[in-house]
């Protein structure tokens, strides 16, 4: 373990130490330690600041006494001032090292057990992860598959009977649950052998799973084996009781590898009674099933734009993979899992997938082993600083832009899905996307592209099916254009 020792000088000329260690891959220890000065400054101006703006029964603005202020506000005025001290220090100690984090630092202890004492300093440690230390390697004339993508008739029928399903009625049963069926109800999430629960939800949804998806399917984001069978000869009313293991590769680190009950009370269920055609011309505001489905072409065709270029960033990831050694931190952070899932969560909604089929795709990617979980974080840091690299930034307009298309695809207007966004604090994660798929755009800039039939595709894409990074295209087949391979600009 190495480590070194630095003083920050801050803008009022009061230092502060800064201690840095190793204490593991990409993986960095701050103590830092504020100075009595500097903390006895801070603290009086945060009650000079109270002094002035307080007000107290009986007294002017400004003129309560000071003790009596001290003793009404003094303890949130003192864990206020700390923070913004601990902040403020962090700060200055990442920006004057050079470090360069990757995710929110994670005390070593509590802060709330700090004590903030005038004339004494202020000392304390945070966990930072950090990008590991490696070379890119040459990133001209890395070769490049480009399915060639055509929407067909049956391409348009297929979407158009999605639509029917998604903008439809639906009505009440009692049991019976066949594929499709919404079964809703109240459930928990608990360790084995523990009363009190890690989740609970009043309005939780399962979907009954169909005949394709062999059975299994997603209950609160976990991977359910058997689940079609476990809902066939239930009704509204029952409980059911699954017991299961925590993925490891899950966001929640106590929920990994653990022995886990969900209880799910059956409190109402309903099937999914299509729109018909008329519906959804009324809908679409068309007046005609051929303007329908010409419409349905146009969405489509920016569905395959997607899939194609989600295809050859694939490649790209793969070729990165193989070519880069780097240390990684021991296990997956819980912010590390939760930055994939949610990247992957965006990328899935702006290729169109309904939202059920997104949730199962997540769960199915929580179940990952953990190698691909790992393959996963290293693709994290290679795209960084491929970014750094090609000078990549990304604007608020084509955040905006892609918040929009978003929105598109799921019928939302993009000012409503950006409020839902920034309300869950999730802008920053589709910068995030846009970030790392403009770098590796770059790549595919300089990449020696070879333009393949789609049928050609789903071959070599079922015969990597067992690598730890896939693509995701269409299932059906979509052109035939002739084979040619050109050189991309360098």
């Amino acid at each position: 373990m190495s480590e070194s020792t630095a003083t920050t000088e801050n803008p009022d000329q009061t230092a502060t130490d800064v201690k840095i260690e190793n204490v593991g891959p990409a993986l960095k220890r701050l103590t830092i330690t504020i100075s009595p000065e500097a903390v006895s400054e801070k603290l009086e101006e945060s009650i000079g600041t109270l002094l002035h703006e307080a007000t107290l029964p009986g007294f002017r603005r400004g003129k309560a006494p000071r003790k009596l202020l001290e003793r009404k506000f003094g303890s949130s005025v003192r864990s206020e001032t700390k923070n913004q001290l601990i902040a403020d220090a962090y700060a200055k100690a990442v920006e004057a090292h050079g470090i360069h984090p990757v995710g929110e630092p994670e005390p070593t202890e509590p802060t709330d057990k700090l004590e903030l004492v005038a004339g004494k300093p202020l000392s304390f440690s945070v966990d930072v992860e950090v990008v590991p230390d490696f070379e890119l390697p040459e990133l001209v004339g890395i070769p490049v598959r480009k399915p060639l993508l055509e929407i067909t008739d049956e391409h348009i029928q297929d979407r158009i009977q999605r639509q029917q399903v998604r903008l439809g009625e639906s009505t009440p049963i009692e049991g019976q649950f066949q594929e499709g069926d919404r079964v809703l109800g109240q459930v928990t999430l608990a360790k084995q052998g523990q009363d009190e629960p890690l989740f609970d939800n009043e309005q939780a949804i399962i979907v009954f799973p169909g005949a394709q998806d062999g059975g299994k399917g997603p209950v609160l984001g976990l991977m359910v084996d058997g689940l079609a069978g476990m809902l066939k000869d239930r009704a509204v009313g029952d409980t059911l009781t699954i017991e299961t293991v925590g993925p490891d590769g899950h966001e929640r680190e106590d929920i990994r590898g653990a022995q886990l009950t969900i209880t799910f009370r059956i409190l109402q269920a309903e099937r999914p009674v299509p729109a018909t055609i008329e519906n959804l011309l009324e809908i679409f505001g068309v007046e005609s099933e051929d303007i329908l489905r010409e419409q349905m072409r146009m969405a489509l065709q920016h569905q395959c734009d997607q899939e194609q270029a989600t295809a050859m960033r694939e490649q790209v990831y793969k070729h990165l993979l193989q070519a880069v050694d780097m240390e990684l931190p021991e296990k997956l952070s819980a912010g590390q899992a939760a930055r994939a899932l949610e990247g992957h969560r965006l990328e899935l909604l702006e290729r169109g997938l309904a939202p059920d089929d997104v949730e199962r795709q997540l769960a199915e990617m929580r179940g990952d082993s953990e190698t691909q979980a790992r393959d996963r974080l290293k693709l994290f840091f290679l795209l960084r600083r491929l970014g750094e690299h090609f000078k990549v930034d990304v604007s608020e307009q084509e955040v905006n832009g892609r918040i929009a298309t978003i929105a598109a695809q799921h019928g939302q207007r993009p000012d409503q899905l950006r409020a839902e966004l920034a309300r869950t604090g999730k802008i920053n994660d589709v910068a995030r996307m846009v970030y790392e798929q403009k770098a590796a755009d770059r790549v595919i800039a300089k990449a020696i592209i070879e333009e393949i039939s789609a049928e050609k595709w789903n071959e070599i894409s079922a015969d990597e099916s067992g690598a730890a990074t896939t693509t995701r295209t269409s299932k059906k087949t979509i052109t035939k254009k002739k084979t040619s391979k050109k050189t991309g600009s360098k």
